[in-house]
């Protein structure tokens, strides 16, 4: 596809600059009003952490349940200081909740929309909540005479925010964009379990705009927590977010695949990457460079489903890409084949959501696994110390439905496989999967080495114990 074809597809306007720089002074911290639609993992996040900052938020969402918990100081999900924020936030005045996005549009200077991007039947992007929050926003925007500033933090495609939010907004307000009120898209990098803290020092601060005035007003904003914000055109950002996503897929494959290679030549996989990510000029972060499970969670498959949906319609060839979902599924497939060899019978595992720290169970790898086994007929127990019986997983349950319908066995099954007490797992189980790694499952499973067997899938231990009861997935 020529320049001007693809000029064409997407519809490019002039970015404020032509190419991605840094601030050069720190913007001046501004108080406003501000008003969030959609308060999952990255909406309730920010209403926290920009109330903490002394703005005024109110959050909004159509779950009553999620608003009332938000009105009243409490968390909707497990992550770490968040509760504590929300609580002074509202103590203060400076946090409220609604349903009417609209009202709350009209009462506030910014509007951020974290709303969920599901993947579409075709594996492109679901774009039904965006156009639902742009028709209530452009409805609030129709009461005001101020200036205002819309501000994407959703993962989409390259695009998305010209061509499907602002039309919409435009077509219910009237409105002009770069007239009567502005847009940005302003990737958000908060890996769950240190969502707070990433706010606060972020790795980044990307504010892609069309307009200079709806930069300025959002780097105000961010002034407290970041001096060097970098701007960029929306387009730039939309797409940075995207591939800042697909490297960490692509990052977790490339250490499984280290861990398989390495693993039948008797050679210690995490004794290469070692040395491997000793080398943090040409290869970069360190993080997910290790041998261990599956990649899983709300970004990554999405992401990485979405980016080669978007390569196969500009008939671009992305062979590595197109390869992380089909790697991952065979490290989820090796895992469940593990089980099966260890010819135990009652299957315990430690860890269900795809991370430590977080209750989020969306898109988990290892309900692959434990779906397989229940179907096969073993006996499976499951502890999750961020997962209770009174976890709210009825939101994610429908996301999973939605997504991997055929993990319907294990989502019916799941409130009777919880177990609160981890030691009882390692006591009662024949084989004992680590899917998470912390102090705690560490001590646990340490006191019970040699007398239950383990298949670790994270590497709990630094060195990896060389006894028959001990089992790593690459090493």
């Amino acid at each position: 596809m020529n320049a001007l074809a693809l000029q064409n597809t997407f519809d490019f306007v002039q970015p404020v600059n032509d190419a991605p720089k840094s601030a050069p002074a720190a913007a001046p911290h501004i108080l406003r009003p501000i008003s969030i639609v959609g308060l999952g993992y990255v909406g309730a996040v920010s209403t926290a952490c920009l109330a903490d900052l002394g703005h005024k938020v109110i959050g909004c969402d159509v779950d009553a349940i999620k608003t009332d918990q938000i009105a009243r100081g409490v968390s909707p999900i497990h992550e770490a200081r968040l509760g504590e924020l929300l609580a002074q936030g509202v103590e203060n005045d400076l946090i409220s909740a609604t349903s009417n996005v609209a009202d709350a549009v009209a009462r506030t200077d910014i509007t951020f929309v974290s709303v969920g991007t599901p993947t579409s039947e075709d594996g492109g992007c679901d774009y039904t909540y965006i156009e639902s929050a742009a028709r209530a926003i452009g409805a609030g925007l129709a009461r005001k005479n101020s200036y205002h500033v819309v501000v994407m933090r959703c993962s989409i495609p390259p695009a998305t925010t010209m061509n499907v939010m602002v039309p919409e907004i435009e077509a219910a307000s009237g409105l002009k964009m770069g007239e009567d009120f502005g847009a940005c898209f302003n990737p958000e990098f908060l890996r769950e379990g240190t969502a707070v803290a990433d706010f606060n020092e972020p790795p980044k601060t990307v504010i892609g705009a069309n307009d200079e005035r709806a930069a300025d007003m959002l780097k105000a904003v961010y002034a407290p927590v970041d001096d060097n914000i970098i701007t960029t055109s929306i387009e730039v950002a939309e797409m940075v977010k995207y591939v800042d996503n697909v490297w960490h897929a692509a990052k977790v494959c490339f250490a499984n695949e280290v861990g398989r290679v390495c693993k039948p030549l008797a050679i210690d996989s995490h004794k290469v990457m070692d040395i491997f990510v000793q080398d943090t000029k040409l290869n970069l972060s360190p993080y997910y460079l290790k041998p261990g499970f599956a990649y899983g969670g709300s970004c990554l498959p999405k992401e990485v489903r979405a980016v080669a949906h978007l390569a196969e319609n500009l008939g671009i060839e992305t062979p590595l890409i197109n390869s992380l979902a089909e790697t991952n599924k065979t490290q989820i497939e090796t895992a469940t084949e593990m089980v099966r060899r260890s010819g135990g019978k009652k299957i315990g595992f430690l860890g269900l959501a795809f991370k430590a720290g977080t209750d989020d169970l969306r898109e988990s790898p290892i309900l692959e696994v434990i779906n397989t086994l229940i179907t096969e007929g073993y006996d499976v127990a499951a502890h999750d110390p961020a997962i209770n019986a009174e976890t709210r997983v009825d939101n994610q349950f429908s996301y999973v439905r939605h997504v991997c319908p055929h993990l319907e066995p294990v989502v019916e099954a799941l409130p009777s496989l919880l177990n609160d007490d981890a030691l009882s797992i390692l006591d009662d189980c024949d084989v004992v999967v680590v899917t998470q790694r912390s102090e705690d499952i560490l001590k646990q499973v340490g006191s019970r080495l040699g007398r239950v067997k383990v298949i670790d899938l994270v590497r709990l231990f630094g060195e990896a114990p060389s006894i028959q009861t001990y089992e790593g997935i690459g090493w």
